[in-house]
């Protein structure tokens, strides 16, 4: 593939017309199984080869018999979302635009490093919450995804990356991160359910210590997140002010930022070994001045907390700049002296709009029928 050029590999479009398996629990699955008057033990075998071997097709089921392969391809679907689009960037991002079973679309990310690689995925069709920054916003929120739709964003990754069989200390994508199109606390049901699959040791199996699940702080789901799933948590914090972050993030109104550090104080999994993200956008004679980033080492002075600095991607009609080097510099700078890490982290897949803050499909949400 062509860095920053479209791959001309495609997926078949989902079934609409069979229920899939992707996103099933281990429950959904026991039902079913059930209801096909199957010993339970063919739950744990189904689940091995959905999950932990990527099948994409019941013929490849080779433990089972084949007239229980065929019944199954007469009832469910393990179709993945159809790859619209699948763009690599010139520092090796991939970037997959997906096309979900009713025609909405969505984006994923693969980011890889020299020893790992983090998926973002996405957990709505657009969002609500109209952060000013942020190229997703601007597309308002058309619809939740499901947990299917959430674990298939993986698969398709897992896919194209043919990792399905390698051994996971040789795998490149080893975290993931739900950063992309949405405000995951506010598809909290869905979201869990999706990330308590990926985390099944006896499939998919990634760790919760290597799942992040960003919000721009929903407050009252965050102390239900750290106990319900025990994932990595990433606040989106922008400003150290409330009439900044009001205008930023305008979640702020609802839930200001003193009552945002109350919970993160108080986020069940915080500490010095894993430590609360705040991610902060630095925008260009906006937030990123020395007494900004003074008033945020405050802030956070009493948080396990690392900071991480991302320069603003532009994205068209955006009404931010980026902050110059230097001032981003010396912002780091500030909160290193402070003792906080905050790295200043680079810009990946900018050339193919897959860099933070810069996803958005064509979806829009539908409007009252036409009578």
């Amino acid at each position: 593939m062509n860095p920053a050029a479209p791959s001309t590999a495609k997926s078949a479009a989902p079934s609409p017309s069979l229920p899939s398996l992707i996103g099933m629990s281990r429950e959904d699955m026991a039902a079913a199984m059930a209801a096909l008057d199957m010993p339970a033990f063919r739950t744990g075998q189904l689940w091995h080869w959905v999950y932990f071997h990527g099948a994409r097709e019941f013929s490849q089921m080779t433990t089972l018999a084949k007239d229980f392969r065929a019944l199954l391809a007469e009832r469910y679907s393990l179709s993945r979302p159809e790859i619209v689009d699948h763009q690599k960037s010139a520092d090796g991002t991939h970037k997959w635009l997906l096309r979900l079973a009713d025609g909405n679309e969505v984006e994923t990310v693969f980011i890889p490093e020299e020893d790992r690689g983090a998926l973002c995925l996405s957990s709505q069709v657009g969002c609500t919450l109209k952060c000013g920054f942020c190229h997703t916003g601007t597309q308002g929120l058309v619809r939740n995804l499901t947990p299917g739709e959430m674990v298939a964003q993986l698969m398709v990754a897992r896919d194209t990356l043919d990792e399905w069989a390698a051994p996971s200390g040789q795998r490149l994508l080893t975290n993931v991160v739900v950063m992309g199109m949405g405000e995951p606390f506010y598809n909290y049901d869905n979201t869990a359910a999706a990330l308590k699959i990926l985390m099944d040791h006896e499939g998919i199996s990634i760790s919760k210590r290597r799942i992040t699940l960003s919000t721009a702080g929903v407050v009252p789901l965050m102390a239900r997140c750290g106990a319900d799933l025990g994932v990595n948590l990433a606040v989106s914090l922008h400003a150290v002010r409330d009439e900044l972050r009001n205008k930023l993030v305008p979640l702020n109104r609802k839930y200001p930022l003193a009552q945002l550090l109350d919970a993160a104080r108080a986020y069940p999994t915080a500490s010095n070994a894993r430590r609360i993200t705040f991610e902060y956008v630095m925008l260009k004679g906006v937030n990123d001045s020395p007494a900004d980033a003074r008033e945020l080492a405050r802030l956070l002075r009493d948080i396990p907390a690392k900071v991480n600095l991302i320069p603003f991607n532009p994205w068209p009609g955006a009404p931010y700049e980026c902050s110059t080097k230097g001032a981003m510099r010396r912002f780091a700078g500030i909160l290193n002296d402070a003792g906080l890490s905050a790295p200043l982290r680079d810009t990946r897949g900018g050339d193919i709009m897959a860099a933070c803050g810069q996803l958005k499909s064509a979806s829009i949400k539908a409007g009252p029928r036409s009578k």
